[in-house]
């Protein structure tokens, strides 16, 4: 994993786990760019982002959003994002940190929120294993057939999870162990299926899954619509980062975090 300053909680694992999923990738890696560190997935155009350094110069600044505009260009990417950490713990918090970051175009704010791990969560038994590539079928909007969840993944940090209604997985989420922290990512309902309660039985059992293998925090990014499910599973904010995009269009191909 490439060198990268602390930043927000859960920043070291969620590299970690972009660089787990890069190594299960044939042309995907994660690189320090400039003052930046860059995820470059040409297959997967939702995992195209990079997190800029706490302190960085606003001087530097162009010249990092073009060493990064290089990078992805080079491997044909041509819509990627620029995370930019704040120390800001909420989504109301005005002022960003940056106001303008040369041709880039400000898209959505998530917040980080974490949480101590409690004795007190359960599993549920609706909620089964599933790979990874099945994961990002069902955050693009695909219900996948249980045959075609694939087998857990061979990297011992990632897991994926999904729940089945009739037979058709409906909602998922992946976690990635990194020590004692369990990144929590994509999580995510098919509308039709939502209000449920999928989606807290999913990172519930994630959760008691991962303090099973030796987690005792959590991390993650949430939007506004997430907030209050995680807040009810103890997590607190932390931080937020603000995204800036080469477009203002999101591709249909890049979920947003929840």
């Amino acid at each position: 994993m490439p060198r990268a300053t602390i930043g927000l909680p859960g920043q070291l694992t969620l590299l970690a786990c972009w660089d787990a999923l890069a190594s299960a990738s044939t042309d995907a890696q994660v690189t320090r760019v400039s003052d930046a560190v860059a995820a470059v997935f040409p297959a997967s155009a939702f995992l195209n982002n990079a997190i800029l350094d706490d302190a960085v110069d606003d001087a530097a600044l162009p010249d990092v959003v073009s060493s990064l505009g290089r990078a992805y260009a080079d491997v044909g990417v041509a819509t990627w994002a620029l995370w930019v950490p704040s120390r800001a713990a909420s989504f109301h918090e005005p002022q960003d940190r940056l106001p303008a970051i040369g041709e880039l175009e400000r898209d959505i704010t998530t917040l980080v929120m974490r949480a101590t791990l409690s004795s007190r969560l359960r599993p549920h038994d609706e909620v089964i294993r599933a790979s990874i590539a099945a994961v990002e079928r069902i955050a693009l909007g695909d219900p996948v057939p249980a045959a075609e969840l694939g087998e857990p993944d061979s990297n011992p940090g990632l897991a994926g999870w999904a729940v089945l209604d009739r037979g058709v997985a409906v909602a998922s989420v992946y976690t990635y162990l990194h020590g004692t922290d369990c990144g929590i990512y994509a999580v995510g309902t098919l509308p039709q299926w939502r209000r449920r309660g999928l989606a807290r039985a999913l990172v519930e059992h994630a959760l008691v899954d991962a303090r099973h293998h030796g987690a005792r925090t959590a991390s993650l990014q949430s939007t506004p619509m997430g907030q209050p499910l995680y807040e009810s599973l103890g997590f607190r904010p932390a931080g937020r980062y603000e995204e800036w995009v080469t477009s203002t269009v999101r591709p249909a191909s890049r979920p947003s975090p929840s």
